[in-house]
Formats: C-alpha cells, sequence, structure tokens
C-alpha cells in the first residue's frame, strides 16, 4: 500500500536512479490505446527534464459545434465552502475558519489549495517545500494545481505561476508557455494545455511522464498522475504515456482499456485512472490493490470524478459524492455535512469538496 506520495519519490526514484538507463532501454511501460502516439520515443532518462511539448496544429473547429470533453480545472464552480476528510497528520484536513467564496479546490499530497471567487489563493497543510507559501501578490487565477509539494495557478491571461519544489525542474515556467487554457500536477512534473491543444510538459521525468508523444493533438483534458500522464482527445479518447520506472509488478496506469470511447473527464492518481463517460458512468484502471479501480456497481449520475493515491471518488448531479477504495485514513468515510456538493479533489490520502453555501 502506498501511505505517501512523497515518501515513493524519494526512497523509491532515489534508489533506482543509477540504474535507470539499463532498465528503461528493456521495460516498456506505455499501455496499449486507440491512439498509435501512445509509447513514443522516449527523451533520455532523467531525473529532471527540459519542457516537451506536443505539435502546436490547431484544433480545427466544427461550424456546428458538437459536446466533447469539457476541461474541469478552468470551468469554476458556484462559491461555496470548503469540506475535507482523511488524512490529516499535517494539517491538510484544517479548513481555514474564515475560508469563503471558493470556487475549485486542489488536493496535494499532504497539502491543500482553495482558489476563491476573487482570484486569490489559500493553502493550508505541510510547507516542508513552500507548496503553500503563496506568492506574494498572486491575483487573477483561474485554476489551480497540486503535486506532491509543489503548486500551479492558471492566471486569467494565459500565463502560469508555480511555487514549492523545485528540485526536479517542476516549478521552472517553460520559456515561452503562454496561451494556457489548462494545468495538471502530480509527483513531480507539470503538464499544461494551450489553447491549440498542444501539451507541454516540464520536471522530472525518470518514468517517461514528461515525453508527450510525438503528433498529439487536439486535446481537451489533461491529468497528471503520479508517474505518468493522460491526454483526454477532444474526440472522447484517452492517450497515455510514462510510468516506465522499472517494477515486478506492472501498475496498468497506461494501460488505457481497449475501445474506451466517450470519456469526458479523467483523473489520474498514483498508479490508477477514472474516467467519466457521456452517460454519466465511470471506467477505472491500474492498479486495484485496495479496491481502488473497482467502480461500485450501479453508479451513474456522475458528473466529476477524482482519483488520489489509493482511493477514488465520484461526485453526482445530485450533490452527493461516492467514495470507494481504501480507507485507512478514513478517505472514503465521507462526512455527514458533504451534501450539496458541486466539486471535488483527492490527495494522497485526503479528500476535498466545495459545498453551496445556504443564504
Amino acid at each position: 500500500m502506498v501511505a505517501r506520495w512523497k515518501a515513493a519519490s524519494r526512497v523509491v526514484r532515489g534508489a533506482c536512479a543509477g540504474a535507470i538507463i539499463v532498465a528503461l532501454s528493456a521495460c516498456s511501460g506505455g499501455g496499449a490505446t486507440s491512439s498509435p502516439s501512445v509509447g513514443a520515443t522516449h527523451a533520455a532518462p532523467s531525473s529532471s527534464v527540459a519542457a516537451t511539448r506536443s505539435s502546436s496544429s490547431p484544433i480545427v473547429v466544427p461550424s456546428t459545434p458538437t459536446p466533447g470533453p469539457t476541461s474541469p480545472s478552468t470551468t469554476p464552480a458556484a462559491p461555496g465552502k470548503v469540506i475535507a476528510w482523511g488524512d490529516d497528520g499535517q494539517g491538510q484536513t484544517d479548513v481555514p475558519a474564515d475560508l469563503t467564496d471558493v470556487i475549485a479546490v486542489a488536493a496535494g499530497d499532504e497539502f491543500s489549495l482553495a482558489l476563491k471567487s476573487d482570484g486569490t489563493v489559500v493553502g493550508w497543510g505541510v510547507n516542508d517545500s513552500g507548496q503553500v507559501t503563496i506568492p506574494s501578490g498572486l491575483s487573477g487565477v483561474i485554476a489551480i494545481a497540486a503535486g506532491t509539494s509543489h503548486a500551479l495557478a492558471l492566471k486569467s491571461d494565459g500565463t502560469v505561476v508555480a511555487w514549492g519544489a523545485n528540485d526536479n525542474g517542476q516549478t521552472k515556467i517553460p520559456a515561452g508557455l503562454a496561451h494556457v487554457v489548462e494545468i495538471s500536477a502530480a509527483g513531480d512534473h507539470s503538464l499544461a494545455r494551450e489553447s491549440t491543444g498542444a501539451v507541454l510538459a516540464w520536471g522530472g521525468n525518470v518514468d517517461g511522464e514528461c515525453d508527450v508523444p510525438a503528433g498529439l493533438t487536439n486535446v481537451a483534458h489533461v491529468a497528471a498522475g503520479y508517474t505518468y500522464s493522460l491526454a483526454l482527445k477532444t474526440d472522447g479518447r484517452v492517450v497515455a504515456w510514462g510510468d516506465k520506472f522499472p517494477t515486478d509488478v506492472p501498475t496498468g496506469a497506461t494501460d488505457v482499456p481497449s475501445g474506451l470511447t466517450g470519456v469526458t473527464a479523467v483523473s489520474a492518481g498514483f498508479a490508477h485512472n477514472l474516467a467519466r463517460k457521456s452517460d454519466g458512468t465511470v471506467v477505472a484502471w491500474g492498479t486495484n490493490a485496495d479496491n481502488e479501480s473497482t467502480v461500485p456497481s450501479g453508479l451513474s449520475g456522475v458528473t466529476a470524478v477524482a482519483a488520489g493515491a489509493n482511493f477514488s471518488l465520484a461526485l453526482k448531479s445530485d450533490g452527493t459524492v461516492v467514495a470507494w477504495g481504501a480507507n485507512d485514513s478514513g478517505q472514503t468515510t465521507l462526512p455527514a455535512t458533504l451534501v450539496g456538493v458541486i466539486a471535488i479533489d483527492a490527495g494522497a490520502l485526503h479528500g476535498l469538496a466545495i459545498v453551496k453555501t445556504t443564504t
């Protein structure tokens, strides 16, 4: 069982760094998907890598738009209050008492972020890498993302601000990054989707998580997993890359289920993924040691999904939340006050939700 994302990063990666070049040449972590671009040639293995970008070919917009995937991180909820549950070893579920008017939340390893309706960001929890020390004067924010020990903020002008850990370049914004419409972070790498549909990745790349497949275009949504990345295309298909770290038991995180289509949102966890389909059902794949990929029978009416380290959350259209997977830290024991929910996110071992405020 994964106790902490951070522990896995520092211990597992550090112990195997010397053998990674040889191991990667003999190990393939990319799973088969419906897209031939998965498993693209990877860059030289390194604990840190310069930003890599997918093709910047513009998306061709049809004259009559058709329903397709949305971008959760740039679709703010109505202002509400934050409820947190699960592990609180570093105060990550101790929501500030005066925190109101929240439109988005992001859960990291042992810290939490909230975006307020005025475009400012609030953080709480562990701060050993400065991950909850919000940059002075930060404003105009429209989306937030949290990795293991670093954070990202997307501003209304399409630029990105990063803070926290930078041991693998995860908070070193690539030169020329602009016109960003979505961000995601996990482990020690970061993802950005530009208005053209192109994807840019930077930070740690031991597992190929920053090796954006060549020719990847028409991306509607990105999601960073701990050692891998996902992209949801406008046609409802999912592309995955990374997760190439040598292991006795492959996680299957990049093995997108054959024939998976009609996806409108994805969420990536430590080594498992959730996909919400257009019919409101959920598909999961990857590790399942704690039943994190065993979707509850009959689950439907889902509007959003969130994958944690070893647990999963689904938000239903009636404002209720369904949780499954591990519960060693109470991450799937939902608070009784969790009603009227309008947004969710999952950290390593804790969950966050925005609940409508009553007048």
